[in-house]
């Protein structure tokens, strides 16, 4: 599915919206008081906005149409239900690899709303909603975007390889963002791994990279190869199950007017 500039913009400001929504803690005052966190359902109402304005453009531009909603509502409620089989047991995740393989057959714009519409649909299911949801929306939909920017000239085993290498670089920086969107409210002030208001934002990213080094790291190393092996057991076949669906659906801009339909040779004049 192509990215128009108008699809491009709309990710863009998506993107910067939600790095804000990660990272604002880093540029408050020294000296500040962050409370506890309650910005989630300022979070979750930007990340929905986010999505509905990428969907927006694409069905406005013809790059989405009903179909692709279709098969975009499918692979959420298959993400949703493939996630509560492992998600927790020791990083392990089953989901993240469709994310990767979708994001790569049907595109970044495709793929950010597929990991958030998933995650949000996951958590419905099973009871997840919480403070956390928006940011494993966002998480989730650049897993989706990344996949689906990487070069399109790969194929075959080299294909599988380069987004199982994705799959594992993925995996780790989602495990940090959920981090980062937790951290400086998590530990207090009385820590060397604490969060400082007003620090510079390096001796910050230093505490914040050992806080992740020494809580999460296993399970974010068992999502990463989790994902990774699911790439490469499943890579071949799910991509070809999802480029026969994309074909046979047609996502594609309508034909500019005037031209041939599909099947009609121009020079031959109509029966």
């Amino acid at each position: 599915m192509p990215v128009t500039p108008r699809t491009a913009l709309a990710l863009v400001l998506a993107s910067v919206v939600g790095l804000l929504a990660f990272g604002w803690p880093l540029l408050v005052d020294p000296g500040a008081v962050l409370g506890t966190g309650t910005d989630a359902p300022l979070a979750l109402a930007v990340v929905l906005v986010a999505v509905l304005g990428v969907l927006f453009v694409g069905l406005g531009e013809g790059t989405l149409d009903v179909k692709a909603i279709a098969v975009l509502g499918l692979l959420s409620a298959v993400g949703a239900v493939l996630r509560p089989l492992a998600a927790g047991m020791a990083g392990v995740e089953t989901v993240f690899f469709l994310l990767v393989l979708a994001g790569r057959v049907l595109g970044p714009g495709f793929g950010f709303v597929l990991g958030a519409t998933t995650l949000f649909a996951s958590a419905l299911l099973t009871g997840g909603v919480g403070p956390w949801l928006p940011f494993q929306m966002f998480g989730a939909a650049w897993v989706g975007l990344g996949a689906g920017l990487l070069p399109r000239r790969a194929r075959g085993a080299t294909e599988v390889a380069m987004l199982a290498g994705y799959a594992v670089v993925a995996a780790l920086a989602f495990g940090l963002a959920m981090n980062l969107s937790f951290w400086p409210f998590q530990l207090g002030l009385g820590t060397d791994l604490s969060f400082v208001a007003g620090e510079p934002p390096r001796e910050n990213l230093r505490r914040f990279l050992l806080y992740s080094l020494t809580t999460s790291l296993g399970w974010d190393i068992g999502r990463a190869v989790t994902t990774a092996a699911g790439v490469l057991l499943l890579g071949r076949p799910v991509l070809a199950t999802l480029r026969r669906a994309a074909t046979r659906a047609a996502f594609a801009p309508a034909p500019a007017s005037g031209s041939a339909p599909a099947g009609h040779d121009a020079r031959t004049p109509p029966a």
